[in-house]
């Protein structure tokens, strides 16, 4: 691999880490990531010079710091700061000689939280701001999602979502960028838990495994930090029995295949197993208080799982159990997954006029999914051109390529 190839590899990897690391020194998000950005800038014009570092993650953590560490010194010699400078002083010299104290205060964090991605999202996820904002931002700066990407899972215009994430940043100025103590974690844990799944379901939806893994590895740490939380379970149920469908997703030559005509033995029988097992646990812990979303839908997840042939499926129990997440998050989206559940349950057309008043719910009218539904039963009720105008119009609303493909390909079926 080049040094430019190996640089953008690597930094792409350890942007988060980065930006954590030089946001813990200089409390501004936007100057964290200028100096993320200046290490990577610094790895392409001296790597080809002075050859590779053995270590480039740690080259890029050591030049990060560096960066924050002269903005610091910079910013607290205008001030006339004494004592910060005296802090300063101290700081300054982490890139030469270990910091005992530092390196205590990290290893006591790593302790409580021993996953450092999930630690920083618990940092970024401040109750200062609302929580579209903690969720919008982190994935921002630690999900590897562009903000584009964030805007579609929200349902906003990207200019809004961008505004959001830059008032998020202003707010966020000056305040504490350490691990709060264990009894803080739990105002902050909705906005964990809705991070992690929308990587997921990201990586889910271009079968971008990397992303689908990170957010297991992710609601696994969840899981172990917090064994008793409900909706802890939930999520890893929902994801373990999600990703269990992965390896079926793409047929041999890299085509999509829909989940009703994939090869369900291919489908991964250990992390259903989980995953089963994570739902019944969450239903346990739930019983007093009712069923979070996250289990609700792990719920219509298990439904799919536990049917050997996609004839089987008891589309009726997934109907209910999106009555059941209706009456707890009134979501388009979700009202959308009902409707196709109904036209599976009870008929095509018995969804299409559900299909038809989606329609005008405003932040559904650039969904490509709903389009895509639309198209679906259209092409079961008969209506082959309309629904090939549909297909299209959900491939060019989608920005998926592996959604495209498969939107594409259903169309090209109906030509003539």
């Amino acid at each position: 691999m080049n040094d430019a190839d190996l640089a953008a590899s690597v930094w792409r990897l350890e942007r988060s880490r980065l930006i954590g690391a030089a946001a813990k020194l200089l409390h501004d998000l936007d100057e964290a990531e200028d100096c993320a950005q200046d290490a990577l800038i610094a790895a392409l014009e001296t790597w080809p010079r002075d050859g590779q570092p053995n270590n480039a993650a740690a080259w890029l953590m050591t030049t990060t710091r560096n960066r924050a560490l002269d903005r610091l010194r910079r910013r607290q010699m205008l001030a006339r700061e004494h004592e910060a400078l005296a802090a300063d002083d101290e700081a300054a010299q982490a890139h030469v000689t270990p910091d005992f104290v530092p390196g205590l205060d990290l290893a006591r964090e790593r302790a409580l939280l021993g996953d450092e991605q999930l630690r920083l999202i618990f940092i970024a996820c401040h109750p200062v701001l609302a929580r579209e904002a903690q969720v919008a931002l982190t994935l921002r700066l630690l999900g590897g999602l562009e903000t584009g990407e964030i805007a579609r899972a929200f349902l906003v215009p990207e200019a809004t979502l961008a505004q959001r994430i830059v008032r998020a940043k202003k707010a966020l100025v000056g305040q504490s960028y350490e691990l709060p103590p264990p009894d803080q974690w739990a105002e902050r844990l909705d906005a964990v838990l809705a991070v992690v799944y929308l990587i997921f379901n990201q990586g889910h939806a271009d079968v971008r495994t990397e992303l689908c893994d990170e957010a297991l590895r992710l609601v696994r740490q969840l899981q172990h930090l917090l064994p008793d939380e409900a909706e802890v379970q939930g999520l890893a149920a929902l994801l373990e029995i999600q990703a269990s469908r992965l390896p079926a997703r793409l047929d041999a030559e890299g085509q999509p295949v829909l989940l009703l005509e994939q090869d369900r033995r291919r489908w991964d029988r250990l992390l259903i197993r989980r995953g089963l097992a994570a739902l019944a646990r969450a239903e346990q812990l739930s019983e007093a208080a009712g069923a979070g979303s996250y289990t609700r839908q792990a719920a219509v997840a298990a439904c799919h799982a536990r049917a050997a042939r996609a004839e089987d499926t008891d589309w009726a129990a997934i109907v209910a159990g999106y009555d059941r997440l209706l009456a707890l998050q009134h979501s388009p989206v979700v009202a959308l997954n009902r409707a196709v559940a109904v036209s599976h349950a009870q008929g095509p057309a018995a969804a299409w006029p559900l299909l038809q008043a989606l329609a005008q719910e405003p932040r559904l009218r650039d969904y490509p999914y709903l389009a895509g539904a639309q198209a679906d039963v259209l092409e079961r009720l008969g209506h082959n051109a309309d629904a090939r105008e549909a297909y299209l119009r959900a491939a060019a609303l989608s920005d998926s390529p592996v959604q495209q493909q498969l939107l594409r390909a259903r169309a090209a079926k109906l030509r003539g």
